[in-house]
């Protein structure tokens, strides 16, 4: 390979797929879509293949590959979901090798994949990682996606998180069940303000973090890509809506002044939350004074980071848009830098 080498990354995740297209040390192309593993799997190579038309891959392109997918309640096991994940990447791939990345940054083949599911399984976080650790000595990654926030730190420009499996990593603290759209309201806070003083929230999943962040401005309409509770469009009015339930009230009963009061205390909640999470983490690194932040709730990170006293640098200064699918971009650029180092002279 040369250094204009090409590729192809993937993230496949349970309810989002993420490609983007490098060149050399550029991302091209990057691209997104909502997608359910557990209820449309069959329909997953097709999917496969539209995102790839999107970008304008070659034929012969390698592809890299991370993947969440696996954790999708379609698997009872996650070998069984690693395993049917690359057979559908592999039929959209055709003749081109695929490459899988594994949680301690090395490729691996996609048969050596199958081999050890638990190296290959929820190993997008490294990808990203140990693409900043290539130009930042010491820092927090902080990647807020739809569903989740990985805390990653970096210190001496080495990858130095504690956990490699998801259960280590909760248990770490460096994988927060907090994101910008999928997460249910119920799972940030239990009480928020009502008439002067507070009421317990209703559990039955009537909001999501995503009507919080629409309600605020925050988020795009086109980023809430989860399906809302009520099934209705997700606009600003019906997010209003489906906040006022929380408190089993309606939008007769709260004013706009009224949902603005429940959307700034659950987001308060939320970042004060993963601002915990990062205080926890950067307690094991004393040398760690800043995060680059990721992910369409890049702002929700940046905003935890304040919190936790790091200064804020987005991931957009390297990779620009595609800082919103950043381990996708990052495992395509961690396989081209690495087809084109030149071979190591033959030994004697």
């Amino acid at each position: 390979m040369t250094a204009d080498a090409v590729c192809v990354g993937w993230d496949i995740g349970g309810v989002n797929l993420k490609v983007a297209l490098v060149r050399g040390a550029h991302v091209v192309a990057a691209r997104s879509l909502p997608f359910s593993i557990q209820y449309d799997f069959d329909a997953l190579p097709a999917a496969l293949a539209e995102l790839l038309a999107g970008i304008g891959a070659a034929p012969d392109a390698p592809h890299a590959v991370t993947m969440t997918a696996e954790l999708s309640q379609r698997f009872r096991t996650k070998a069984e979901g690693v395993s049917a994940v690359l057979h559908a990447l592999e039929r959209t791939a055709g003749a081109s090798p695929v490459h899988v990345l594994d949680v301690r940054g090395a490729f691996r083949t996609a048969e050596a994949a199958r081999a050890c599911p638990l190296e290959v399984a929820a190993s997008n976080w490294t990808a990203t990682a140990l693409l900043v650790a290539e130009t930042e000595s010491d820092c927090l990654l902080a990647d807020t996606g739809s569903t989740t926030t990985d805390l990653i730190p970096i210190a001496g420009g080495r990858v130095v998180a504690l956990g490699r499996t998801d259960p280590d990593r909760l248990a770490s603290g460096e994988l927060v069940y907090s994101g910008a759209v999928r997460t249910p309201v119920e799972a940030i806070v239990r009480e928020l303000p009502w008439a002067g003083g507070s009421a317990a929230v209703a559990a039955e999943g009537f909001a999501l973090t995503g009507d919080v962040h629409l309600w605020r401005r925050s988020l795009r309409p086109s980023d809430y890509t989860a399906p809302t509770p009520d099934g209705r469009a997700p606009t600003r009015e019906f997010a209003g809506e489906r906040l006022a339930r929380v408190l089993c009230a309606d939008r007769t009963m709260l004013d706009d002044a009224g949902i603005d009061v429940i959307a700034a205390a659950i987001a308060d909640a939320q970042i004060a939350g993963i601002a915990a999470a990062m205080r926890r983490v950067g307690a094991r690194h004393p040398s760690i004074r800043r995060a680059v932040t990721a992910g369409i709730g890049g702002f929700i990170a940046g905003a935890a980071a304040g919190h936790a006293g790091l200064t804020v640098v987005s991931l957009e200064r390297r990779l620009g848009a595609a800082a919103r699918l950043a381990p996708a971009a990052s495992v395509a650029l961690l396989l081209a830098a690495r087809l084109s180092r030149p071979a190591a002279p033959p030994t004697a």
